[in-house]
């Protein structure tokens, strides 16, 4: 028994070390300059098994990047948009196909520009009237902010109410569910259904109905005062060096803190730490529930988990095509990280990422600030972690 139980620490202490090739990796990294810093947790069944902060969180100040700094993780809001529709389907106040002028009817006439190959504009009616469903996965037609809001994403000066107004005045760029093209505007309508028939503004209803069962306690839309030196400088490699990135990235320059903001940025808004996200990825992971508190339903989880693209050729990642606000592992091309098929996830703008692997009970959560593509790290990061995860 004393000799099984000793090979059972052995095996531990080995998986243990096995983890710390992560922490490894992204010093490397920092240490030439490809990275300001990083923060990186692995959960498997359940359990922390790597956690760790390296570098800086702001290099000039010579700030430290700790286990609970603070970012911007920009389009991993998505699927906390999607959860929240998820939490009305529920209630009986939304239906996936039914659309979207049901319950906003400032999209009601809403039609399709062609464009032709000579360069002519026509307009017409769609095909089919657009869907919640069809928002969901990114199949809508609609397109980025028209000319008069082009810097809504830096400035933030306008509440989400009149955003989605006037993105419902926007032509669609095809007929929806005929094509699969990524689209802010989607979920920022998403995000205002969900202000409409919950009767709470966005933020609000994030911080009630998910943040606070989940235990979230460093998440938010606008980040608090009291928090903001905690906040991760973003960064761009420039002319080799790391430089930080200035007022024309998504939100503004970051160490101004989204001053005066009102948009609720439902495609990109939040802030966040890597605890908190393995929370919500957990409770994906465990069927909806967290820690005793269910949020959505087991059934619930697997529809946003599912394909429902079809054969378009959709996401970001190789081999990847979407479930509802959910990039999904799809076939061979997508375990080019190692990860399973099945695998979902989502990352953001600056190069964060967070996935969940239900064939190996496992959740991963990446977090860096760059502006300019910094992918390397992030792949390395989900092979050690699915490669150390039996």
């Amino acid at each position: 028994m004393k000799q099984l139980l000793l090979l059972a620490l052995a095996a531990l202490s080995a998986a243990a070390a096995d983890y710390s090739l992560i922490r490894e990796r992204m010093q490397d990294y920092v240490k030439r300059g490809a990275i300001p810093g990083a923060v990186t947790l692995v959960r498997h069944k359940g359990e922390i098994v790597s956690f760790d902060a390296v570098g800086y969180q702001d290099i000039e100040a010579k700030t430290p990047m700790t286990k609970d700094s603070i970012f911007q993780v920009m389009s991993m809001t998505k699927p906390f948009t999607g959860v929240s529709i998820m939490m009305l389907l529920e209630e009986g106040k939304v239906s996936l196909n039914d659309p979207v002028e049901k319950y906003l009817p400032e999209f009601r006439g809403q039609m399709v520009l062609d464009i032709a190959a000579d360069g002519k504009r026509t307009l017409r009616k769609p095909a089919r009237l657009m869907t919640i469903r069809d928002l969901m996965t990114h199949t809508s037609g609609m397109t980025g902010p028209p000319e008069g809001l082009k810097e809504l994403y830096t400035r933030m000066d306008k509440p989400l109410a009149n955003a989605v107004l006037v993105y419902s005045q926007t032509p669609l760029a095809f007929d929806p569910g005929t094509k699969w093209q990524y689209s802010n505007t989607g979920i920022a309508t998403l995000g205002r259904i969900v202000e409409v028939h919950s009767g709470m503004k966005f933020e609000e209803f994030l911080a009630r109905r998910i943040f606070q069962p989940l235990g979230m306690k460093d998440s938010h839309i606008f980040l608090p005062e009291s928090k903001r030196s905690r906040l991760a400088a973003v960064y761009r490699i420039d002319e080799g060096k790391l430089h930080k990135s200035g007022p024309e990235i998504l939100g503004g320059y970051s160490l101004d803190y989204r001053k005066n903001a009102v948009y609720a940025a439902p495609e990109f808004g939040l802030y966040t730490t890597a605890a908190d996200l393995a929370n919500f990825y957990q409770m994906m992971l465990d069927g909806g529930v967290f820690a005793g508190n269910r949020l959505i339903s087991r059934a619930s989880v697997e529809v946003m988990t599912q394909v429902h693209t079809g054969d378009l050729k959709a996401g970001h990642m190789p081999g990847t095509a979407f479930g509802l606000t959910w990039e999904v592992v799809k076939d061979p091309l997508g375990s080019q990280a190692l990860l399973s098929q099945g695998t979902f996830g989502h990352g953001g703008a600056f190069n964060t990422h967070g996935f969940v692997d239900p064939k190996k009970g496992l959740v991963g959560v990446f977090l860096i600030q760059m502006s300019t593509t910094a992918t390397d790290p992030k792949y390395s990061f989900m092979s050690i972690a699915e490669a150390k995860t039996e």
